[in-house]
């Protein structure tokens, strides 16, 4: 395979689109081979196929969708207690969602099969692309579950279709629309089983009201808003130990084992967030329609009053000692307004179907507070800063899918992309007040703009045999480049435009042998731009230590293959499995140049290699149980910037997850049971930081999660769930929530 993969290379670096098309035509009878395998006969089945868009850009029934495909349910989604959208993927098989501390982790990211952080993973609303122009990362904060339709998850390297970000996979949300009148109203309350220990307080309220006029006009509004006193997350954990007749601070490491000292926390950590949605829809005719839709997610984080567990020996609170400062003590707030703007159009001229999107993504405010590090900082005031990075993104994509000849479905057409961010620091002279900047210390800034073609041809070779072939070409530009470290010389630096182009083929066969056998195989090649952080962003630590942008990154590669078999046993079972390779090249890496400043380069290779297995039984509509286990070896295979990391796990790449659960339903009660494993974590790219249990560890952890509820009447449901039901302790970086509680009335008319 690692031949094919190099050919595979090669090829795509020096052929034509056409004469890879064809040369993958004419290596077809070598790929069926793969397929020779002995199989067992299936009786018909009746069951209605669920239908997904994102493997192929058209309507495709699941069990013959090309590559890996995994799709999430409202009613999935409603028969747990998700409190954010990408916790409705935590139970996915080959989805590694990362999230540390509830509602307030600004870390929070959804990546696939062992390819590591947000921006290698591209995350579509409705077929608007939310990964920002600034670092490619998504803030699924905000988001309405209850907004959402279905999730769609393609597994693979998916940049055939979908160009940058799409080197792990995508997902997709799809929002509902109505398909007739109904009011859905929810409220409810829970907190931490011991107070401190998970979120406190956490209330939420929805609203939203649908309806559907003469099967023509849909029009659908709804508004979310959630708000936590939080816990104390963040802890105070100092190097320096506190000096003779202070008490109560504790013993701990950092996470390579070097002694530490606990000696507070930064306080509770507070958050609301709030979301509007308004839809609307309209039917020309049965292949004509139009959909507008405006979302407007927001959200401010803070803290409240800091802990010090130090104490004199009168018995006062200690809040510095030696060169340790109050201001350690302390956290900021900052807070996000994202606005999403999507035009749909749809039609069809003769037999050619026409999709054409638009789309805009405006962070409008994007902003954070760092408290000052000086002595004059302190739980009063003090001076700090104030960092805003508003940013935006425009979309554009139009879509063609035309029938040719009796056995070929072209799907073809183009895209736009174009975005732009601006950070600026402010010095504050009151860091409690993000309103009292004064000065301007930075400013970076950047733009780039994407276009593309791409073409796929779905070939039915026989009635249980379907070929997928098709590529993508991409022109990226990168312009009006900006840095100004005020005060330092050489600075501001302006930076020229530059340019690349990326090919991404692929190509997938599905066989259906039997009726309740599917067997799939797919190889691929994805890339990913740098971002305007990456290029741009050059910053220096409160320690002293710069880490510099680099305006001449070139993009980052990976070529991809899986294969894999969904096979139907019995009645109501299933099993499916999946084994997949990723071969990435230039990955952009941080090099260190010296103890005080360190780059971003294209240094590395690295592979990810693993296996996905998964197993549903359904006794009829009651009773389902499911069970998924993912194994991935994800290292680095070749780093220049440093060669001591080769042969080190990728950082944030669990090995091992598994996932389990059982969900009922009879008259008026239903109930879910689901527990999920995670195995280490890396932050440390030697992979040095193997100690658990400490502030800044990544854990091995076991967390199950339940949910009841009883249909009080036709219209009104109530439930009750418990998160973390064993109360296991462990950290994500930050301490995360312990056993919580959550109450909810729902009305729905």
């Amino acid at each position: 395979m690692k031949r094919l993969l190099s050919l595979f290379n090669r090829i795509t670096h020096y052929a034509s689109p056409i004469t890879v098309v064809l040369l993958a035509f004419s290596h077809l009878p070598f790929v069926l081979t793969l397929f020779a395998v002995p199989v067992f006969a299936q009786g018909k089945t009746t069951s209605l196929e669920e239908i997904v868009v994102t493997a192929t850009r058209t309507e495709k029934e699941l069990t013959s969708a090309p590559g890996s495909v995994s799709v999430v349910t409202k009613e999935d989604i409603e028969k747990r207690n998700i409190k954010t959208v990408d916790e409705a993927l935590n139970t996915t098989a080959g989805v590694f969602d990362k999230r540390g501390k509830g509602l307030m982790d600004l870390m929070s990211s959804v990546t696939l099969r062992g390819i590591p952080s947000q921006q290698r993973t591209l995350i579509l609303m409705d077929g608007i692309t939310l990964n920002d122009s600034y670092s490619g990362g998504v803030r699924f904060d905000g988001m309405a579950a209850e907004n959402v339709e279905r999730i769609e998850v393609v597994k693979g390297a998916a940049s055939s279709l979908y160009g940058g970000y799409a080197m792990g996979g995508v997902v997709n949300i799809i929002t509902k629309m109505p398909e007739k009148r109904e009011f859905t109203l929810k409220t409810g309350y829970g907190s931490s089983w011991e107070r401190g220990e998970a979120m406190d307080d956490v209330r939420k309220f929805y609203l939203s009201y649908g309806d559907k006029f003469k099967d023509k006009l849909s029009l659908f509004v709804s508004y979310g808003y959630r708000t936590t006193n939080g816990y104390p997350a963040d802890f105070n954990v100092q190097s320096s130990k506190p000096t003779a007749g202070i008490t109560g601070w504790s013993y701990t490491t950092n996470n390579q084992g070097q002694t530490r000292y606990l000696i507070g926390d930064k306080g509770d950590n507070r958050w609301w967030d709030d979301n509007i949605t308004l839809k609307a829809g309209y039917n020309f005719s049965k292949t004509s329609k139009v959909n507008l839709s405006f979302i407007r997610t927001s959200y401010e984080y803070n803290y409240d009053e800091p802990h010090t567990y130090l104490k004199n020996s009168s018995g006062n609170p200690v809040w510095s000692y030696g060169t340790i400062r109050e201001a350690s003590f302390l956290s900021g707030s900052g807070g996000r307004e994202q606005s999403i703007y999507n035009i749909g159009f749809e039609t069809e001229f003769s037999k050619v179907k026409t999709k054409l999107t638009l789309g805009m993504v405006d962070n409008g405010k994007n902003w954070n507070v760092t408290p000052g590090t000086t002595a004059s900082t302190t739980r009063t005031g003090g001076p700090g800063k104030v960092s805003e990075t508003p940013s935006q993104s425009y979309n554009a994509d139009i879509q063609f899918t035309v029938p040719v000849f009796d056995r070929h479905i072209l799907t073809f057409g183009g895209t736009f992309r174009h975005g732009w961010a601006d950070t600026k620091e402010h010095n504050l002279t009151n860091w409690k007040d993000e309103d009292s900047k004064t000065t301007l210390a930075y400013q970076s800034k950047g733009k780039d703009r994407t276009y593309a073609m791409f073409l796929q041809d779905e070939i039915m070779i026989l009635n249980n045999l379907t070929a997928y072939i098709g590529f993508r070409q991409d022109w990226w530009e990168t312009y009006d480049g900006y840095v100004d470290q005020v005060g330092t010389a050489g600075y501001p630096k302006e930076y020229d435009s530059r340019n690349a182009s990326a090919f991404s083929p692929k190509a997938a066969i599905v066989y259906k042998p039997f009726e309740k056998t599917t067997l799939r195989t797919s190889i691929g090649k994805a890339f990913r731009p740098p971002t305007v952080y990456e290029l741009y962003r050059t910053w220096t630590s409160s320690s002293g230590v710069t880490y510099a942008s680099n305006p001449d990154l070139k993009p980052e590669t990976t070529t991809s293959w899986d294969i894999g078999i969904e096979q139907g046993l019995w009645k109501g079972a299933k099993i499916k499995a999946a084994y997949f390779e990723n071969y990435m090249e230039d990955l952009i890496y941080r090099k260190t140049v010296s103890s005080t400043y360190q780059e971003s380069i294209n240094a590395g290779k690295a592979e990810s290699k693993g296996v996905e297995i998964e197993a549903e039984q359904r006794f009829d509509k009651w009773l389902r149980l499911f069970a998924n286990f993912t194994y991935t070896d994800a290292k680095l295979k070749e780093n220049n910037a440093k060669p001591e990391t080769v042969g080190k796990k990728l950082t944030d790449v669990p090995e091992r997850m598994f996932n389990a659960g059982a969900e009922f339903e009879k008259g008026l009660f239903s109930a879910s049971l689901t527990g999920r494993y995670v195995s280490k974590r890396y932050s440390n790219d030697e992979n040095k930081d193997t100690v658990n249990n400490v502030y800044t560890s990544y854990d091995p952890y076991f967390t199950a999660d339940a949910k009841v509820s009883y249909k009080l009447t036709k219209f009104a449901t109530l439930s009750f769930s418990v998160d973390n039901i064993f109360d296991r302790d462990y950290f994500a970086y930050y301490k995360a929530p312990g056993r919580s509680w959550f109450g909810e009335l729902t009305l729905k008319f």
